[in-house]
């Protein structure tokens, strides 16, 4: 067992005179199951083809892809385990300090649009060879789509790379059925028919049952154009309802989506994880200290993939798909067992989960023959009739991981469904997971409290998660623990007003609780809320949905959900006021923020009124340069406030 060859020493060593696949990736070279190159190269490697790995190639160098010589059949590229655009900015547009899927967390090694880059630099020096584009970047971007980075209405990634075909989703059997086509001398031009693949053509009359979406000079000219487009794509995402999607381009040419591979089996999904990886990076970048992304994955287990949660901002539905594919429990426990014998194991698996850890089955019967429910979710507004909530198989395999010997403890950190757990009578799993699987704070994802909110973040009703909270602080108290509970929340998402996000903020005084980290909406390619946000439109009825772009008050909505911290006073008051909430300016208990103190002379102290509006623009510049992003509390202020701000914590801890 060894890692697949990076140089042609390494093509030497195994007697390779010529790769089958040259695979361009732009993370890391990491031989573990998390990572999408190392499954892809694996599964390939396991049907007889040879792979070999380009990682990072210098895009500026036109040598750099030729490292591993010409490949027999084909180039693969992936711009890498996220999109390269998020890899790189935060929401503000600023850039990002650090890579963790780069050794030694350097950033800046590959580009933006990495999968573009990469592909057209592989065609100016190979113009003759099949490139073939896969991966959640090349996934989620495959047909016509809004790029919030650039602010612009983009074409189709197949055709802005000049890759010859799009592998989406997560690919095995597409990619294995393209090596076998291109192995049989079928030319890359004539791979048309293969589910879970997307190509050009500019004849489209022998596709059959097919539907053909609004063109790209429509929907860049109309964005409800493109609000209808997504729509009717998001209702073909299952393999066995899905139709070929067909999007015309101008001078004839047409993209064409052919539907969905079939969900993986049990027996297929044990293939694919029990293959022989590394389990770890590439030994050359232990010099730059390797690579941050493994520590978190090091211990953790992949138990299933597909989510039918259905979250607007979430882009699993276009990638895994809404149906729930599992491993079975000898198949993890063989990994654990190899994971207890890493000398860095110290008995603690940190994760047993997938998109959402609680999902172990697919939601009804009915998925698996007729396909998921084109107009209906399985879980909201409310669950489905026809939800099966069943937590015994997942509470089954936790015990026996947890009796493994060297295990001393089996966290869940990939995040828990509460709304499927609340709905599940049965307490057994969820004593056992408050008694055994939680490290002091449990992860859940309520995103927001206003109803009106949650209803367009595709989020179960407020009340939903406080009858969760109940039930997990009952249980905490049954089983004498003081555990807590970490609800990420989500600010400026389409439908949020400076009045929901005023809500929000009381809500969060009543808790007695300050977030300490809050994620502004982000727009990513492929997600409900992301084509709400570029076109005001919900694609789900056709009705104008409220935006926030202004990068201000996209900074004083995320300021309402931290209105404690001492930096955030300029920007909540003038929300607040600005909200016609100004009761909330006092000396109450339910009061947010106090009034500025006044000097004899009547003055606020620390200046004039001269002097606090000057105080209020200069926040307004910052915010403004750091591209509407309210500053870094932790990162700006003293240490002593840092200290200070951690004690009113732990005291509203206590009171909880």
């Amino acid at each position: 067992m060894s890692f697949l060859p990076i140089s042609k020493q390494d093509m030497e060593a195994r007697g390779i005179e010529q790769l089958d696949f040259v695979y361009v990736i732009g993370d890391a070279y990491v031989d573990h199951p998390s990572f999408g190159h190392a499954i892809i190269s694996r599964v390939l490697e396991a049907h007889g083809f040879h792979v070999g790995i380009i990682s990072q190639p210098d895009w500026k160098d036109e040598s750099s892809v030729t490292i591993l010589g010409r490949p027999r059949l084909a180039f693969l590229v992936s711009g890498g385990n996220m999109d390269s655009m998020v890899n790189h900015y935060f929401v503000s547009g600023k850039h990002r300090p650090t890579d963790a899927y780069t050794p030694g967390g350097e950033p800046y090694k590959r580009p933006d649009h990495a999968t573009v880059v990469y592909g057209n630099l592989i065609r100016r020096v190979y113009k003759d060879v099949p490139v073939i584009i896969g991966g959640i970047e090349a996934s989620l971007r495959r047909m016509a789509h809004y790029d919030y980075w650039s602010n612009s209405f983009k074409r189709s990634i197949l055709l802005d790379s000049q890759a010859d075909l799009i592998s989406y989703g997560m690919g095995e059997k597409s990619i294995v059925a393209i090596a076998e086509a291109l192995e049989s001398g079928i030319a890359v031009k004539d791979i048309t028919f293969i589910p879970s693949t997307v190509y050009r053509t500019k004849d489209v009359g022998g596709i059959y049952e097919s539907v053909e979406l609004p063109s790209y000079e429509e929907m860049k000219a109309h964005p409800e154009k493109y609000a209808e487009s997504f729509q009717i794509q998001y209702c073909n995402t299952d393999p066995f309802t899905g139709k070929t999607l067909v999007e015309p381009y101008p001078n004839g040419v047409y993209v064409v989506q052919n539907p969905p591979q079939p969900p993986l089996t049990t027996e297929e999904m044990d293939n694919v994880y029990d293959l022989p990886y590394m389990r770890t990076y590439h030994p050359s970048y232990e010099e730059a200290g390797g690579v941050p992304a493994i520590a978190e994955i090091r211990f953790s287990l992949v138990s299933n993939r597909g989510c039918f949660g259905g979250c607007n901002f979430c882009a699993l539905t276009f990638h895994q798909g809404r149906t729930v594919q599992v491993r079975s429990h000898e198949s993890i426990l063989r990994e654990a067992e190899l994971m207890i014998q890493d000398p860095d194991f110290k008995g603690y698996i940190h994760d047993v989960g997938g998109p959402t850890a609680n999902f172990r089955h697919p939601s009804c019967q009915k998925q698996m023959t007729q396909g998921v429910c084109k107009n209906r979710q399985c879980l909201f507004p409310k669950p489905c009739p026809n939800l099966e909530v069943d937590h015994s198989d997942y509470l089954a395999l936790l015990r026996r991981l947890r009796a493994l010997p060297g295990v001393k403890k089996v966290f869940i950190r990939s995040g828990i469904r509460f709304d499927y757990l609340a709905a599940d009578p049965d307490d057994t799993f969820f004593r056992e997971l408050v008694e055994h699987h939680v490290s002091g704070q449990l992860k859940v994802a309520p995103e927001h409290i206003s109803d009106r909110v949650l209803q367009y973040l595709g989020k179960p009703r407020k009340e939903v998660y406080e009858k969760f909270v109940k039930k997990y602080n009952k249980l905490n108290e049954q089983l004498g623990k003081k555990q807590f509970l970490v609800p990420y929340l989500m600010s400026s998402h389409p439908g949020s007003t400076l009045k929901e996000a005023i809500e929000l903020a009381e809500y969060l005084r009543d808790l007695g609780y300050m977030p300490e980290q809050v994620q502004d909406f982000y727009p990513t390619p492929s997600t409900m809320s992301t084509v709400m946000y570029y076109t005001g439109i919900d694609p789900r009825d056709g009705k104008k949905v409220y935006v926030c772009r202004n990068p201000h008050e996209k900074a004083m909505q995320r300021a309402l959900i931290q209105y404690r911290n001492p930096n955030n006073y300029e920007l909540v008051r003038e929300a607040l006021v600005k909200g016609g909430r100004e009761d909330l300016i006092g000396f109450d208990k339910k009061c947010l923020i106090r009034p500025r103190k006044t000097g004899a002379g009547g003055e606020k102290t620390g200046g004039n009124k001269e002097a606090g509006r000057e105080r209020g623009q200069a926040i307004r510049k910052r915010t403004e340069a750091n591209g509407g992003r309210a500053e870094d509390n932790r990162e700006n202020r003293p240490e002593i406030v840092r200290r200070k701000k951690k004690t009113i914590r732990n005291v509203h801890k206590k009171k909880k």
